[in-house]
C-alpha cells in the first residue's frame, strides 16, 4: 500500500510542476509536430468534395440543429 501512496504522491508532484510551469509561461498548449497541417493538409481528408457518406452525416445533423431550434422557440 506505501508504494501506490508514493507513487501517487509522485504523480501529484509532477503535475503540480507541469501545472505551475504552464502558468508561469503563458504560452498557449500546441502539439508537438503541428498535426496535419504540418504536412500540408488543410482538413481530415483532403478530397475537393466531400463523399456521400459525408455529404448524409451532414444532413442528418442539419435536421437535428434544425429541429432542436424549433424545439427551443
Amino acid at each position: 500500500m506505501v508504494i501506490y501512496v508514493t507513487t501517487f504522491a509522485v504523480f501529484l508532484l509532477v503535475i503540480a510542476a507541469m501545472a505551475v510551469g504552464y502558468i508561469f509561461q503563458r504560452k498557449s498548449v500546441s502539439g508537438s509536430c503541428g498535426g496535419l497541417d504540418g504536412i500540408g493538409i488543410a482538413k481530415e481528408c483532403d478530397c475537393p468534395e466531400p463523399c456521400d457518406a459525408r455529404l448524409k452525416r451532414e444532413a442528418r445533423e442539419a435536421r437535428a440543429a434544425e429541429w432542436k431550434k424549433n424545439q427551443i422557440i
